[in-house]
Order: C-alpha cells, then sequence, then structure tokens
C-alpha cells in the first residue's frame, strides 16, 4: 500500500491542479507565519527562489509532523521585482498600485515545491516564470480591476492569468503550472519514483 499524500496548503489552485491530475490526496494548512519566517532571513542575501523553497519546506514539515509515513507536498510562490519580493496586497487600491508599478516591465513568479516525510525533506524544486507585462494606461487598469473584481487579491501580482488577467500580458515565459504556483511536471515525475503515484 502506498503512503498518503496531503498538501499542505489551502490554495484552491493547487488543489484543482492536483485533483485535476487524477491525484488522490488530503490537504491540510501549514501553521506557520510566513512574514516571520522571512523576517529570520531577511539580510542574508537569499534569492528570491531560495526564499520560495524555505517558504515550501516550512509547510511540509509543519504539516508532516502531523501525518507520520506521508508523503508531503509543500509549495509556495514568491513574486520578484528585480531583487525585491512583493506580497500580496491588502485591497483593491493596493492592487491598482501593484498593477501599475508591474506596468511595462518583467517580473519573476518562483514557485516551489518540496516533499518531506517524517521529519525528512526528500525533495525540493523551483520553477521560474517571467512575466513582461504590457504598458498598462492608468484608466484601463481601473476598468480591469472593476471586472475582474476582489478574486485579484487571491494573488500576489494582482491578476490571475487563467482569467482576466491574461490580458495585462505581453509575454509569458515558463510553464503555466509554475504560473499559477505548483510545478506539475517535476512534482508528479518525483512521486512516481517515490512510488507514490502509479508510473
Amino acid at each position: 500500500m502506498t503512503a498518503p499524500i496531503v498538501l499542505a496548503s489551502s490554495s484552491p489552485f493547487r488543489r484543482m491542479l492536483l485533483e485535476n491530475a487524477g491525484i488522490r490526496f488530503e490537504a491540510e494548512s501549514a501553521r506557520i507565519d510566513e512574514r516571520a519566517v522571512e523576517e529570520s532571513v531577511a539580510g542574508s542575501g537569499l534569492s528570491p527562489e531560495d526564499l520560495a523553497l524555505i517558504l515550501a519546506e516550512a509547510k511540509a514539515l509543519d504539516v508532516a509532523e502531523r501525518h507520520p509515513g506521508a508523503i508531503v507536498i509543500g509549495s509556495d510562490q514568491t513574486l520578484s521585482l528585480g531583487e525585491e519580493v512583493l506580497h500580496k496586497v491588502a485591497d483593491m487600491e493596493g492592487a491598482r498600485r501593484r498593477l501599475l508599478a508591474l506596468s511595462g516591465r518583467t517580473h519573476h513568479l518562483n514557485s516551489a515545491v518540496v516533499i518531506a516525510r517524517d521529519g525528512e525533506t526528500l525533495w525540493r524544486h523551483v520553477s521560474i516564470a517571467a512575466m513582461t507585462m504590457r504598458p498598462l494606461d492608468p484608466a484601463f487598469v481601473g476598468r480591469h480591476l472593476a471586472a475582474a473584481g476582489d478574486t485579484v487579491l487571491q494573488s500576489v501580482g494582482a491578476y490571475q492569468l487563467e482569467g482576466l488577467g491574461v490580458q495585462l500580458f505581453e509575454k509569458v515565459e515558463g510553464d503555466y503550472f509554475t504560473v499559477l504556483g505548483l510545478p506539475l511536471l517535476p512534482l508528479l515525475a518525483e512521486l512516481r519514483t517515490l512510488g507514490a503515484i502509479d508510473g
């Protein structure tokens, strides 16, 4: 019998990706303070990709403590604009400012995934998508946010590429799963290697 799989996330997007791939799993949110984890490594020169891996690993290890023997998947995504790591905005005014800050520029989505079991990290991976936003007119941004609604607040970039957010972009380099926050193809390959799913 294969070990149970647990997704250490409350993200509806990550759950949807695993469900659509036919993976049987449970989901449980990690009980960590992400900002506290970030503060503990601030000033250490970590890249945005390394930060995403640290957060994903903290989530996986936290949930693994409560699920002995389970294969636990932790995932996190950072958005970097240069070396600056941006966080989710609190309201629609923050979303407006975020989109205008990203307008005409390329930012990166750093999507990390970690597998842990019984307090041990078994595997770590990060995929990066380069997102080039077209130059945006402030009036258009206002109309776009009114149409998209407050679902944009669920994303650190204040957009959802799978919906109206696609209209904001000039170019996307990287796979769709990375953009959504879970590098699914490398994850499935590792789950097969571990014998956790049929291969």
